[in-house]
């Protein structure tokens, strides 16, 4: 997923949002990765450190996240307003984002397998919360995970575009 957004010209900075320490507890309880506001403050701290390099200062930033971490990256943006540029989730939950929905201000794409019809549903009722720019794709044939040949691939070439399009320099517009 990252290669192909890089290949599209746009920087990656992939990391976890939970320690190795927290993620071996998430293990066995399942509940830090629904943790929507932790994993929402990961991010904006994550942000407030790519903000005080010089390489990236200047640059818009976007977010990628996948199941609870579409949430997490929801309620980010709603909190750092038109800092992010954009958004994608796949195959994400962004019904965790709740009352912040309607405070994201970030061009949003949600992308959805077409074999995952329970959380269709609950992207679907997100999706007519958001404010924003939006958009709800449904990859056919792609179960929640995209395992299935050429989904995932599918969705990079999503994301890579939304983000191509949304992440223009500000001195560019």
């Amino acid at each position: 997923m990252a290669r192909t957004i890089r290949e599209a010209g746009i920087g990656t900075l992939l990391f976890d949002l939970l320690t190795q320490q927290e993620e071996t507890v998430d293990t066995i309880t399942r509940r830090l990765r629904f943790d929507i506001g932790l994993l929402a403050e990961r991010l904006v701290d994550a942000t407030a450190w790519l903000k005080t390099k010089a390489d990236t200062s200047q640059l818009r930033v976007g977010y990628f996240g996948a199941s609870s971490g579409g949430g997490a990256a929801l309620v980010a943006a709603a909190e750092l307003g038109e800092e992010i540029g954009a958004i994608v989730s796949r195959g994400g939950r962004p019904d965790l984002a709740g009352e912040a929905l309607p405070k994201v201000k970030s061009p949003t794409l949600l992308i959805v397998g077409g074999l995952d019809k329970p959380v269709i549903r609950m992207n679907e009722a997100a999706f007519r919360q958001l404010r924003c720019e939006k958009e709800l794709r449904i990859v056919p044939a792609a179960t929640h995970l995209f395992e299935e040949p050429g989904t995932l691939k599918e969705v990079a070439h999503l994301a890579a575009d939304w983000f191509q399009r949304r992440l223009v320099p500000n001195d560019a517009k």
